[in-house]
């Protein structure tokens, strides 16, 4: 714990508040008024105090930002008072007020409409509808929002322990929910009940193809041309995500209106992270002029329905990997491989954001060890060309042992 020696809970001092871990700091004027910083930068005003010999309680008085620094002290001395007094610290809210408020149907269904439809892709918000109608509604969706608590929450998660990944997605939507609705003001602070629901454990991939790998699927993409059970279109856009390290979606959707074969370049008006500008390599291109166009489809990798795009790449994909001996390889492994090669040649982790159409430095940031990996090779390389000319009596790799 920290306090103020010299210095009262004031809004200067608490915005100048920075920590690494949570820290209580406490007023050195009002015994028991603190406030406790994250590491997010949130800030909430605390009281914590006892009466007699009970043990010590601690209330939750409001956030920084929300309410002044005077009126939780204001309000923190009030509390303490109360609990002195040997009265419930906060009245309010009691069971009446509970029931009455709003249930977790309507903060839901208001975070859809007001945040979701209006922030969000269509993609994203079809998720969102999709874990909100399937998981939260069913099982608390009818219960008032100020009567869920840590318990309920915890329950819901450990029902889908089956699926750990979607259990992390549904409460991490649910504080969402709970923490818009707190901002509004629909729910008092600090309310919400996801807050210390201990998450699963998720396992982060990491599958690149090496240089051996490569050169077989290359081998299986040739003669998939020439034998059933893989479509042109579907190897074709197989070689185009390897080849330019783009999303899936970016490439199925791919219209023809949006090649530019003479300029070399893809002009994607909506992707996962706005419009976007993909430079063609020689190859690349050469991979598009060679695809089949339908006169009743303006997409380049046309579906089975006239018009549409196709949608199921990943049985062609499975079909592959088996021929070409591929364990455990993802579609979306064909980015994260183009990212890898990227790194090996020497390309910058800024430089390989943008290739990848990342908007965020800690996105690139997960390719950071095979950037170390890069540099540790190169300094080898850099260093036995030294040593083939300093050291030619001894090798570059066996130099004298001794002076």
């Amino acid at each position: 714990m920290a306090r103020f020696r010299t210095k009262t809970i004031s809004k200067r001092t608490v915005d100048a508040l920075k920590v690494e871990k949570d820290t209580f700091f406490w007023d050195s004027e009002l015994a028991g008024f603190g406030v406790r910083v994250h590491p997010s930068g949130r800030k909430v005003y605390v009281v914590q105090t006892r009466a007699g010999g009970e043990a010590a309680k601690r209330v939750t008085v409001g956030r920084h930002g929300v309410i002044t620094a005077e009126e939780a002290r204001r309000r923190a001395a009030q509390i303490i008072a109360r609990i002195k007094a040997g009265e419930d610290p906060v009245p309010e809210p009691t069971a009446v007020r509970l029931a009455a408020g709003p249930t977790v149907g309507d903060l839901a269904r208001r975070y859809l409409e007001e945040h979701v439809a209006v922030r969000c892709k269509a993609k994203t918000e079809a998720t969102y509808r999709l874990v909100v109608g399937k998981h939260i509604l069913p099982r608390l969706g009818k219960l008032p929002a100020l009567a869920v608590g840590h318990r309920e929450v915890t329950e819901l998660h450990h029902a889908l322990r089956a699926t750990p990944v979607m259990a992390n997605h549904v409460v991490d939507l649910l504080s969402r929910i709970y923490n818009l609705a707190e901002d509004r003001g629909d729910i008092p602070e600090m309310s919400n009940p996801c807050r210390l629901v201990v998450k699963n454990r998720e396992r982060s991939r990491e599958r690149f193809l090496t240089e051996e790998e490569f050169r077989r699927l290359g081998r299986v993409l040739d003669e998939a041309e020439r034998s059933k059970g893989v479509s042109v279109h579907a190897v074709a856009a197989i070689r185009l995500l390897l080849l330019t390290g783009c999303r899936k979606g970016e490439i199925l959707n791919l219209r023809w209106d949006q090649v530019d074969l003479e300029a070399g370049e893809l002009n994607l008006p909506e992707t996962k992270t706005g419009p976007r500008t993909i430079v063609l390599s020689p190859e690349a291109a050469s991979v598009l002029r060679r695809i089949p166009r339908l006169a009743d489809n303006p997409h380049v990798i046309p579906g089975k329905i006239r018009g549409r795009p196709m949608r199921n790449l990943n049985d062609p994909w499975e079909i592959v990997c088996e021929r070409a001996g591929l364990v455990d390889m993802r579609l979306h492994d064909c980015r994260h491989s183009y990212a890898s090669r990227a790194l090996a040649l020497g390309e910058s982790l800024p430089m390989i954001g943008r290739l990848l159409g990342h908007t965020q430095v800690e996105t690139t940031a997960r390719y950071a060890h095979l950037a170390e990996d890069s540099v540790a090779a190169s300094a080898a390389r850099v260093a036995d060309s030294i040593a083939a000319d300093l050291l030619p009596r001894y090798g570059a790799h066996n130099p004298p042992a001794g002076p």
